[in-house]
């Protein structure tokens, strides 16, 4: 496919409001592909680059060659090669380099090419193709059931693989995701509410649980390998080695847990969300780090343990295992509750012990992102 075309598809989509004709033009896009495009294509079009940061800033994007004349001779799978190039770039006379390379490939770049690229190498691709529409278009594309593509996303959290498996062999392609301990999974979001009574209206009885102003993390453990994802399914494991000792100590051979960690004071009240997130970062020295700004994990649900898969369980039953193979310092404070003024006490208890509030669970959901 040539990269003209998938810059149109984009452009397309971003005039619409209809989610509906999103889905239909994405799809569209979708079944032009060949096999080898597909990954790279489902990338461009989510506003993702395949090789992650490429080293390229404004900077670089500046005083760069006009638009070609329109010989549409630039190929998708040409201009990803071009850019994973850029992208293993390193070292002495590299910025020279890229720069070269990025010269090159805007001078053979039509309009809307260009209009198209520098989105995506800014990161600033504003179309309305997030995951769940591009799942959607997948689907319809693939003639498979939305929730299979969702199911397979959630399960192998690497959209490419997915559509790969979709539009190659189906549904009996996405059946074969399955859940995996030390490859990450999508996490389970949550719906905003007003407040606890109108959570209420919606979920009764409920677990009610205390909202942390923490990170995300989802744990890993098979034997004695720990791994450590963020909500992006980041590896941070080498970051957060307080996390790692903890998982550890679990009576559990292999054990999937969600969760959050997040740094507390002396006394048990929260630091800052920020200085939670500090310790993310990839330039601080983490025993230094450590020392001044220990991280807890707390663990809200259990997705896996010991050759279980737990995710199609209802939260009911995947709480059970959590609370028998985590011990209660380790778990998010929880309420199981049908009284409404009840919850309110809790959300108040939380509140004052400088959290962010409540989570209201259903208690026969099983876990799906």
């Amino acid at each position: 496919m040539r990269f003209e075309e998938v810059a149109r598809a984009s452009i397309a989509i971003g005039e619409t409001r209809s989610r509906l004709e999103k889905i239909e033009r994405l799809a569209a896009c979708l079944r032009g592909l060949r096999p080898d495009e597909v990954r790279v294509a489902v990338a461009y079009l989510s506003g993702e680059l395949p090789q992650g940061s490429i080293g390229i800033g404004w900077a670089a994007l500046r005083d760069l060659p006009p638009a070609a004349s329109s010989t549409l001779t630039m190929g998708l799978l040409d201009v990803d090669a071009t850019l994973s190039r850029i992208a293993s770039m390193s070292g002495s006379g590299s910025q020279a380099a890229r720069r070269l390379e990025l010269t090159d490939l805007f001078g053979r770049a039509t309009e809307r090419e260009r209009r198209f690229l520098l989105a995506l190498l800014t990161g600033e691709l504003r179309q309305g193709a997030q995951a769940g529409v591009m799942i959607e278009a997948l689907a319809k594309a693939a003639g498979v059931p939305a929730s299979d593509v969702r199911r397979a996303h959630m399960l192998s959290g690497d959209l490419g693989a997915v559509a790969e498996a979709a539009l190659a062999q189906g549904a009996a392609g996405l059946a074969r995701f399955r859940l995996s301990v030390l490859t990450p999974l999508q996490p389970m979001l949550a719906q905003s509410a007003a407040g606890v009574p109108e959570a209420f209206a919606r979920i009764r009885p409920a677990a009610v649980e205390w909202k942390l102003d923490g990170a995300r993390i989802q744990v890993h453990r098979l034997g004695e390998e720990v791994r450590v994802f963020t909500r992006n399914l980041a590896d941070v494991t080498e970051r957060l080695p307080e996390v790692v000792e903890s998982a550890r100590e679990l009576p559990a051979e292999g054990i999937i847990l969600d969760g959050e960690t997040i740094a507390l004071r002396a006394g048990g009240r929260p630091h800052p969300f920020q200085v939670t997130m500090g310790r993310f970062g990839s330039r601080v020295s983490v025993e230094e780090v450590r020392a001044m700004v220990p991280l807890s994990p707390f663990f809200f649900d259990c997705l896996h343990v010991d050759g279980d898969d737990l995710i199609d369980l209802p939260a009911t039953e995947r709480f059970a295992v959590l609370s028998d193979r985590v011990p209660e310092r380790l778990r998010v404070s929880r309420l199981v509750t049908d009284d409404s003024a009840e919850a309110d006490r809790f959300l108040d208890s939380a509140l004052d012990r400088g959290h962010e509030g409540v989570m209201v669970k259903s208690l026969s959901a099983p876990y799906e992102a």
